[in-house]
C-alpha cells in the first residue's frame, strides 16, 4: 500500500515539476515577447523620417524604390549591403557629388524600398531589377560601386552587363562561397536557424541591432545612437524582417567562375580587421581579375566608405580619373592634404597592388 501510494505521489511530483516548467516557458516566451517582439513600422511613418530633399521614388517591377540623385557629371552608381541603406554612402555623397552624378538607392528587401513582390533575392533578379531601375533614370553607362552585399550585386551586374559599367569598385565585396564561422555576425547566424528565424521576424531586440553594427566598425565611436536608431528602425520596416531571413536562407548559386572574364577596370577596397568579410576573400579577388587593383587600409573594418570617408573617397576618385591628367593632377593634390590629417589618426593605406 505504502508503495502504491510512494508511487502515486511521485507522479504528482513529476506533474507538478512539468507544469511549473511549462508555465516558466510561457512566462520567459511572454517576457520575451514584451521586451522584444515589435510590430513593424509603415513605410509611410519612415519616409517622413529617413527622406530628404534629394529623396524620390520610382516604381520598378512592383516596388518604389527610394534613390537619391546628387551632384553633376559621370554617373557613379553605389550599391550598399546587406541589412543597410542608402544612408551609409552618405559621406561619400558630400565629397563625390562634386564631381559626379551620384546615384545611391535601397535595394530590395532593404530600407524604405522594401521586400520584392515575388520574395526573389536571386543575384539575377537583383541584376534585372538595378538594370531597369537604371533605364528609367535614362543611364546606360556609368561607373559602379558596391559594398558587401552591394559589392556582390556589382559585379555580377557587370558580367551580365560588361558594356555599361565604364569601371567597377568594390569595397570589402562578398560572393565567395563561405561558411558561418565563430566570428561571423550573430545576426546571420540567427537567420540561418530555422527556429531562431522565425523568431528573429518578430523579436528583434535593438541590441542585436546594435550588436551587429559594431562588429562592422574598428572605431566604435563612430557607431551613433543616430546610426542604430536608424538600422533598428528600418529594420523594422514592413516585410522587411522577413525579406531578410529569406534572402539569407536563400539557396546560394556561385557565381565567381565568371570574375575570370571581367574585362574592365576594377579597384578592390577592404580593412583589415573586417570580421564580416575577411581580408583573405581580398586576395581571392584580386587572383580572378585580371585588370584589379587591391588597397588594403589598416585598422580599418567592413564600411570604409564611412570609417575613413575622406581617404577612401579620394582613392576612388583617383581610380575614376586615372589617365585625365588634369583630373589626376587634383587627387594628387588631395592626396596631399590628407596626408597630414588621417582620419581617425590611426589609419592608413598599405599594400597597394597591381
Amino acid at each position: 500500500m505504502k508503495m502504491e501510494d510512494n508511487k502515486i505521489n511521485s507522479k504528482m511530483r513529476i506533474t507538478k515539476i512539468l507544469a511549473f516548467s511549462i508555465l516558466l516557458l510561457l512566462a520567459l516566451v511572454i517576457g520575451v515577447s514584451l521586451c522584444f517582439c515589435k510590430a513593424d513600422i509603415p513605410v509611410s511613418e519612415l519616409k517622413e523620417k529617413y527622406t530628404n530633399s534629394d529623396s524620390r521614388f520610382k516604381k520598378v517591377n512592383g516596388m518604389e524604390i527610394h534613390y537619391r540623385v546628387s551632384g553633376t557629371g559621370d554617373p557613379l552608381v553605389l550599391l550598399h549591403g546587406s541589412g543597410s541603406s542608402l544612408h551609409t554612402w552618405d559621406k561619400w555623397v558630400n565629397i563625390l557629388a562634386k564631381d559626379f552624378k551620384v546615384i545611391t538607392l535601397d535595394l530590395p528587401a532593404f530600407g524604405l524600398t522594401g521586400p520584392h513582390p515575388d520574395g526573389d533575392y536571386s543575384m539575377e533578379a537583383y541584376s534585372v531589377v538595378l538594370d531597369r531601375f537604371l533605364q528609367k533614370l535614362d543611364i546606360d553607362s556609368f561607373y559602379l560601386a558596391g559594398n558587401s552585399f552591394g559589392g556582390y550585386i556589382a559585379w555580377t551586374y557587370a558580367l551580365n552587363h560588361p558594356h555599361k559599367v565604364r569601371k567597377l569598385a568594390l569595397l570589402n565585396s562578398s560572393g565567395y562561397p563561405r561558411k558561418q564561422t565563430k566570428g561571423s555576425p550573430l545576426i546571420y547566424k540567427l537567420a540561418n536557424n530555422p527556429l531562431a528565424s522565425r523568431l528573429l521576424m518578430k523579436c528583434t531586440p535593438r541590441s542585436l541591432v546594435e550588436k551587429s553594427i559594431k562588429e562592422t566598425f574598428v572605431n566604435q565611436e563612430l557607431v551613433t545612437e543616430k546610426m542604430v536608431d536608424r538600422y533598428f528602425d528600418l529594420a523594422l520596416r514592413t516585410g522587411n524582417r522577413k525579406a531578410f531571413v529569406d534572402r539569407v536562407r536563400q539557396t546560394k548559386v556561385d557565381h565567381t567562375a565568371g570574375l575570370k572574364t571581367l574585362d574592365l577596370p576594377v579597384l578592390l577596397i577592404w580593412g583589415d580587421k573586417d570580421i564580416v568579410v575577411t581580408p583573405d576573400n581580398a586576395q581571392k579577388f584580386k587572383t580572378d581579375i585580371a585588370d584589379s587593383d587591391l588597397i588594403m587600409y589598416e585598422n580599418v573594418g567592413h564600411l570604409p566608405m564611412e570609417e575613413i570617408p575622406s581617404q577612401s573617397a579620394a582613392d576612388l576618385k583617383a581610380f575614376l580619373w586615372m589617365g585625365d591628367a588634369s583630373k589626376m593632377q587634383l587627387t594628387a593634390k588631395e592626396s596631399e592634404i590628407r596626408s597630414g590629417n588621417l582620419e581617425g589618426g590611426s589609419s592608413q593605406k598599405h599594400n597597394a597592388q597591381r
